[in-house]
């Protein structure tokens, strides 16, 4: 029987390296979601104002990208994610091109190696062949120049979004929030302070 002409590994569903880069995604999906800023404040249009100069605007985009990177990203991912459907043949070239890394080189068990038109290829012959297929891919293809007009696009959007984002307010209302926080730790402190005097006084009387 002849051999077939592409052999790609077992699947990696059971590899633990698989299941650990899964479980670290699924953590820090919900660390990004859990650092996520309200999506009230970004679009908050009364806190929207022309920069009175350049180094305010640099300013105003240093601050709000500190502020709302999460969102900055998701938007940003967005973008990327509706550049991509509008285009399903870059779509699905750059979905083959990330599952072939995946599974023909970083989760594939090292006793299951490709082979191609009957020839066994190693791991620096595997890496070759996948470096090559990413350069022609991207550079030969729209997929490179598509990820690349969306990436610049969504990074203007967002300087724009900086820069006219005045994030005075922001800041303010965490002073406020401190200061109410400050002001009630102070209050239990006082409370908890008159209670231990009240029963040392029981006490002495007793």
């Amino acid at each position: 029987m002849s051999s077939p002409l592409l052999q790609i590994p077992k699947c990696v569903s059971l590899n633990p390296s698989f299941r650990m880069f899964v479980f670290r995604a699924n953590e820090s999906a919900h660390r990004a979601s859990a650092s996520r800023q309200p999506w009230s404040d970004l679009f908050d249009y009364d806190s929207f104002s022309r920069p009175p100069s350049l180094s305010e605007g640099a300013s105003r985009i240093r601050n709000n990208l500190s502020y709302f990177r999460i969102n900055y990203l998701v938007l940003l991912a967005g973008l990327l994610a509706l550049s991509l459907i509008s285009h399903p043949l870059s779509l699905i070239s750059l979905l083959l091109l990330i599952s072939a890394w995946l599974f023909l080189y970083f989760f594939k068990p090292s006793d299951h190696p490709l082979i191609l038109c009957s020839h066994t290829f190693s791991n620096n012959e595997t890496l070759a062949l996948l470096v090559v297929a990413t350069f022609l891919l991207l550079f030969f293809t729209s997929v490179g120049s598509l990820l690349i007009s969306t990436t610049l696009l969504g990074g203007a959007i967002i300087c724009i979004h900086g820069a006219f984002r005045d994030p005075v307010r922001l800041f303010l209302d965490g002073q406020d929030e401190a200061s109410s926080t400050g002001f009630f730790s102070i209050s239990n402190q006082v409370s908890i302070k008159s209670a231990s005097a009240a029963v040392l006084d029981v006490a002495a009387l007793v």
